[in-house]
């Protein structure tokens, strides 16, 4: 029963990536959003920059981890 959930959280395809992607996107510019409410100027600009570049670095980190396990899947098969 625990594996049947736990399948739920596994990304396997690149929508599914895309997806979650997007919702990191959204949370991070409201997040950035609310920084340059708190912190006008310069240092509000910068913290939605990291923001904005954070949602960047963890989607390619997700596109990378997903070509790999699905590279290592092809390659058990090819055995």
């Amino acid at each position: 029963m625990l594996k049947k959930i736990g399948r739920l959280f596994v990304i396997k395809t690149r929508f599914e990536a895309c997806l979650i992607i997007y919702a990191l996107a959204v949370g991070a510019m409201a997040r950035g959003s609310a920084y340059l409410h708190e912190y006008p100027g310069i240092g509000g600009q910068l913290l939605l920059v990291a923001c904005s570049g954070a949602v960047f670095l963890a989607g390619a980190k997700i596109f990378d981890c997903l070509r790999y396990e699905q590279a290592a899947v092809k390659a058990k098969q090819a055995e």
